[in-house]
């Protein structure tokens, strides 16, 4: 019988870290293509990658974060993710990885605030400890708004 009380997550290698989502938010996991590169974009804001027919915004959680200062390309691949806030032009976002995902059970038993008393970051809304495993839960609608201005200012 399957605990109403538990969801099924995405543990997703970044670099110098891991962005934990539920398993439903993330779309497919891809290879990473070079992207279109914006202009005038954050250096967070990496470009425009192709998938499926659109042209979605590749991110860097780990450079906007400050979890690194520059991005890997060894095993990098692309997570595409369903965009949640609403942009009719921005269905999805894709955030870059640094490998495959891992799916995990959560439960309240498993999932627990951290005790690092990091400072806010931006796109983070939450430190974890899973298991015996640090994540980040991001901020998807601080990311979205500030993929969406960033995007309205290029």
């Amino acid at each position: 019988m399957i605990d109403q009380r538990e969801i099924r997550g995405l543990m997703i290698p970044v670099t110098n870290g891991r962005v934990l989502l539920p398993n439903a938010s993330v779309a497919e996991v891809i290879t990473l293509s070079t992207p279109d590169k914006i202009p005038n974009a954050p250096e967070w804001l990496m470009g425009r990658v192709a998938w499926r027919g659109w042209r979605i915004p590749l991110f860097s959680f780990s450079l906007l974060a400050g979890m690194a200062l520059d991005e890997g390309s060894r095993g990098t691949r692309v997570t595409v993710l369903k965009a949640l806030g609403g942009y009719q032009r921005m269905p999805f976002i894709a955030m870059l990885a640094q490998g495959f995902p891992r799916l995990t059970t959560l439960s309240p038993e498993v999932l627990v605030p951290s005790s690092d008393s990091m400072p806010t970051r931006p796109g983070v809304l939450m430190n974890v400890m899973v298991r015996d495993d640090q994540a980040v839960i991001p901020d998807l609608g601080q990311i979205e708004l500030l993929i969406s201005q960033s995007l309205a200012a290029a």
